[in-house]
């Protein structure tokens, strides 16, 4: 294998063939690359394309790079569920122990935030002692003794894809949509799945602001995703506000504790759950119908089954084992609540749900540079849904921060990103499609 021969085909335009594209990601994951071929190459893909016959075999070769996890001791159909990316975006929480409840097994493994979103590990590193990388032994008994387990990725697991995003982040080829594609499959193809479900953010807080974006992304992973053998499909959802009313890292997570306790109901983020929930049931033989996944997975939530394994969960990866109980004890908050008041009178008709995750990492809940430290403890809280009638100088948030002259800004900055009108908004729907 020459590599520039393989970079000067895809340059020009060619297609590559499968065994080209393995021995390249081979050499990658290798070592025996030079940043400028993985860069170049990237590059080439950025602006020439891949058909879809060679991004499978691009996501399959970075799969093949590193371990494959293997459940065959788990009588269970292995699920997953991957979202694009929000503000407020929390559905991973609850989805896999309401999931699990329902007789899946879920081993999710799940990402930090990245630029304006936030990320699942952060939310979950707020709770003390939780192992976010666990071994491999931990992982597969907390899968097969709890039914979930949510964690980071090893190096061990499509250790290509670490190497070829890295270059990415620094040549502006990140949103080339095969390699979005590979990069995110891989290593759901690594972790052994047999159905997938992706959530396909499209808005102003998503990194696909417009539906034919959002939809050329959702095509390209279902498509993809079922040539490499994987039972998918998903839902494409509006991000046009966040999706909880929180926004943050322990306020997230108490959220979390408050939907798993029944608390989050007729919301927009308990709309997606169940959505959710009802797709991965359906698409993997548990239920005959979205309608009856939706409703095993309501049974799960108000039966306490899906918050007990949370419980469990949490407690095997080192967390407290009384978190459900006791939150307060575990999930610190900022010195520092301050409420957002209401500029005008009228109704909340838009906001900049982009804006208000770039806040967030203004207040330390999110990195500028990937070994900043976060605050774990602020962030916005009680964030009116759009459609809600308020008067002049009542609250729409609660803003928590390190200290007053940070939670000013944040509150400053929060009203800003509203709207507010006299006229009711027409609100998009919160699922805007399936694929």
């Amino acid at each position: 294998m020459i590599p520039q021969e393989i970079i000067r085909r895809k340059r020009d335009g060619g297609e590559l063939d499968a065994a080209d594209i393995r021995s390249f990601i081979d050499a990658l994951a290798a070592g025996r690359l030079s940043e400028g071929q993985i860069g170049a190459f990237a590059m080439a893909v950025w602006f020439k394309g891949m058909s879809r016959e060679e991004t499978v075999a691009l996501t399959l070769a970075m799969a093949d790079s590193g371990d494959r996890l293997q459940w065959a001791d788990i009588n269970r159909p292995i699920a997953d569920k991957h979202s694009t990316g929000g503000v407020g975006d929390n559905v991973s929480l609850m989805l896999a122990p309401i999931a699990a409840a329902c007789g899946l097994a879920v081993p999710m493994i799940s990402g930090r935030g990245l630029g304006h979103t936030g990320g699942t590990l952060d939310k979950l590193e707020s709770i003390p002692g939780y192992m976010i990388t666990p071994d491999a032994d931990l992982f597969h008994r907390v899968v097969k003794q709890a039914g979930c387990a949510i964690i980071g990725q090893t190096g061990a697991l499509a250790p290509a894809d670490g190497r070829l995003y890295a270059v990415r982040d620094v040549t502006a080829t990140v949103d080339s949509i095969p390699l979005i594609t590979a990069s995110i499959l891989s290593k759901k193809l690594a972790a052994g799945l047999q159905t997938l479900v992706l959530d396909v953010k499209v808005g102003n807080g998503a990194f696909m602001a417009e539906r034919d974006q959002a939809e050329i992304l959702a095509r390209s992973l279902v498509e993809v995703a079922n040539g490499a053998g994987v039972k998918t499909s998903a839902l494409i959802t509006d991000m046009n506000q966040p999706l909880a009313d929180s926004a943050g890292n322990a306020v997230e997570m108490r959220n979390c504790l408050d939907f798993l306790a029944g608390r989050k109901g007729n919301t927009r983020l308990d709309t997606v759950v169940l959505a959710f929930a009802a797709e991965m049931l359906e698409k993997s033989g548990v239920a005959a119908s979205p309608e009856e996944g939706e409703a095993m997975a309501r049974r799960a939530l108000s039966s306490g089954k899906a918050a007990e394994i949370f419980a469990r969960m949490v407690s095997m990866l080192g967390g407290p084992a009384d978190l459900i109980e006791t939150p307060d004890k575990y999930l610190a908050r900022a010195p520092v609540e301050m409420p957002v008041a209401a500029s005008r009178s009228g109704w909340l008709a838009a906001c900049d749900a982009r804006g208000i995750g770039v806040s967030v990492i203004d207040l330390g809940g999110g990195r500028r540079h990937p070994a900043d430290r976060i605050d774990h403890r602020v962030g916005f809280s009680e964030l009116l849904p759009l459609g809600t009638r308020v008067n002049a100088g009542e609250p729409i948030a609660l803003v928590h921060a390190a200290d007053e002259a940070a939670a000013e800004r944040a509150a400053a900055a929060l009203a800003a990103h509203y709207s507010i009108s006299e006229d009711e908004p027409a609100l998009n729907p919160v699922i805007a499609g399936r694929i």
